[in-house]
């Protein structure tokens, strides 16, 4: 049996026609565990030298479309290629990529050296040229000195790099990170953020990252493929996922977004109005075909979309003022709104005078801003 997977896996490996702009692609990737589909039908493109993050809450299958690509799980059906090559049954060892674990996973008894080391030592290098390739590699994630430590004596963040360059040292073809900024504290998480994007900028390697963080996912990412249920919602750019989401899950789950029911007011080509009120919001029409002016629909806008009314702007919504959260640079106004779908809605307002303009109580009116609010058809997926 052993014999005829590695025939099997040798007789996967199947060149394709060369595109030189993808790196990675799935297509129509299935995996099952027992009656649970963990991924259906994945198929996503890769572009060689882009950071594509799988974004998307817990148990939406972005650990398991990494883990196949990976190699350490068998696809169900449809096809994994690396490089212009076929490897859907190829092992992980033959697959040229580099992983960095959520743990971690660094070796106790080894030193830093050793750890980063690991790799090319299974490959068979000379101790010289392994010596010259790791020194570059702790260089690279500035660890120059901390050759001969083990890792109890370093700090998490000294963890985390020692696992990078341990990815990074093989010169993989893929670099694949597992939420490999969970166990850092914030202000370190965002640090590690900058200093990934620059590594990964100045050595060209395409990366897929998997994070439930969406703040980490639009910050870090050139593109994003977007999560539910084994399946993926949308793939692509930060602003587009954010400004253009393409259903009501992305819509709701990456940013911060207010629901309120209003109702199609009229759709004209690619754009349609939406009725809130006295104010009429343009939304994308794609979403709302098929509906007939008057129907319900769930409009989305951001809290940096809403405003307290002023003079002559038309008046989306009223109520009440039920609590500030103050973040800084900005406050966050939630109000009580009738028309709101959760009861209430968010108004993010710069400055921190919206604290004592309107305090706790307070009956304001809502104007809502016309770019990148969207509207999909009331209470649908």
């Amino acid at each position: 049996m052993p014999a005829e997977r590695a025939a099997a896996s040798a007789a996967n490996v199947v060149p394709l026609p060369p595109r030189p702009d993808i790196a990675v692609r799935l297509d129509g990737v299935s995996k099952r565990f027992g009656e649970v589909a963990a991924l259906h039908e994945g198929s996503l493109a890769v572009h060689r030298g882009e950071l594509m993050t799988l974004l998307g809450p817990s148990g939406c299958g972005k650990t398991t479309l990494l883990n196949l690509v990976a190699g350490f799980l068998p696809p169900d059906s449809g096809d994994i290629v690396i490089d212009g090559e076929r490897v859907t049954a190829v092992p992980t060892h033959r697959r040229e990529i580099g992983m960095m674990f959520q743990s971690y996973a660094l070796f106790p008894h080894m030193t830093v050296a050793a750890n980063v080391g690991y790799g090319l030592r299974m490959r068979g290098l000379a101790k010289r040229e392994i010596a010259v390739q790791v020194a570059d590699a702790l260089a690279l994630v500035k660890l120059t000195g901390l050759e001969d430590r083990r890792p109890r004596q370093l700090s998490g963040g000294q963890q985390q790099r020692v696992a990078l360059a341990r990815a990074l040292v093989v010169r993989p073809k893929v670099l694949l990170l597992d939420e490999p900024f969970s166990a850092l504290d914030k202000s370190l998480r965002a640090s590690m953020q900058v200093e990934l994007k620059e590594i990964q900028r100045k050595l060209g390697v395409t990366t897929i990252f998997v994070t439930h963080d969406q703040s980490e996912a639009l910050s870090l990412s050139d593109r994003i493929a977007v999560m539910s249920e084994g399946r993926i919602r949308q793939c692509g750019t930060p602003e587009e996922v954010y400004r253009r989401p393409s259903d009501r899950f992305v819509a709701s789950f990456v940013g911060d977004a207010n629901v309120l029911h209003a109702r199609l007011d009229r759709a004209l080509g690619a754009t349609a109005t939406v009725a809130l009120g006295a104010a009429r919001v343009a939304v994308p029409a794609e979403a709302l075909a098929g509906l007939a002016p008057g129907a319900p629909v769930d409009l989305f806008v951001r809290p940096e979309q809403m405003s307290v009314a002023g003079p002559a702007i038309p008046i989306a919504t009223e109520g009440i003022v039920a609590a500030h959260v103050y973040q800084g640079g900005h406050v966050d106004l939630h109000v009580e709104v009738a028309e709101a779908a959760g009861g209430r809605v968010a108004l993010r307002l710069a400055g921190c005078d919206a604290i004592t303009r309107w305090p706790v109580g307070t009956r304001v009116a809502i104007a809502i801003g016309e770019p990148d609010a969207v509207a999909f058809p009331r209470g649908k997926a």
